[in-house]
């Protein structure tokens, strides 16, 4: 393998490792049985357990970001792009779930350092929705507030790793359309829609 595919494949093992038994109690030794790599050729491509933890993080953010971004740019109206972005969102955890899992549970795991470069990453992706958010044109009456809403947003889909099964029944991009409608259209109907004395 290249470097780089050495590296990716270090990242994704040391991440299900992180998510099956938590950053602090999973060593490097562990991390070397589970990979096959020597402690030698490990610390070859970082200095250690914290830098494996944040290369995961830096890597999930700046994909998900990149990506979202390219998502968004296809989108034929405001609507769309939203329904784009949770598309992308949604799909991309199902496929990463261990990663996922890292990024909500270890969030504050890092140094300081090297969380603010995350935090600068999240506040990317949050402007993203957030901007996505304020373009829909909702119900006149609806007072939006875009922070809240994509942070509703958000908590719908990040959590998905702890419930859903990527191989059930409801596949990735069903699960993204039905969460897409749900944050659009909600789950009552409209007043118009309520027949007289129904």
């Amino acid at each position: 393998m290249t470097y780089d595919e050495r590296l990716e494949y270090l990242l994704s093992r040391a991440a299900q490792a992180f998510a099956a038994k938590g950053f602090h109690s999973t060593s490097m030794r562990e991390l070397s049985r589970v990979t096959g790599m020597s402690l030698a050729g490990m610390y070859y491509y970082v200095s250690g357990k914290d830098e494996l933890l944040f290369r995961i993080q830096e890597r999930c953010f700046a994909r998900v970001l990149d990506e979202a971004q390219d998502a968004v740019r296809a989108g034929t109206d405001a609507v769309d792009r939203l329904r784009r972005f949770v598309h992308h969102h949604v799909t991309f955890f199902a496929e990463h779930m261990d990663e996922m899992k890292v990024l909500s549970h270890e969030a504050w795991s890092l140094s300081s350092e090297r969380q603010a470069v995350i935090d600068a990453l999240k506040r990317r992706h949050v402007a993203l929705l957030e901007r996505l958010l304020e373009e829909v044109r909702f119900a006149p009456h609806t007072a939006l507030d875009s922070r809240v809403a994509a942070y509703a947003l958000f908590g719908t889909m990040n959590w998905i790793y702890t419930w859903y099964d990527p191989s059930g029944p409801i596949a990735p991009e069903a699960l993204a359309e039905r969460f897409s409608n749900l944050f659009l259209h909600g789950v009552l109907p409209t007043p118009t829609s309520v027949p007289h004395g129904g």
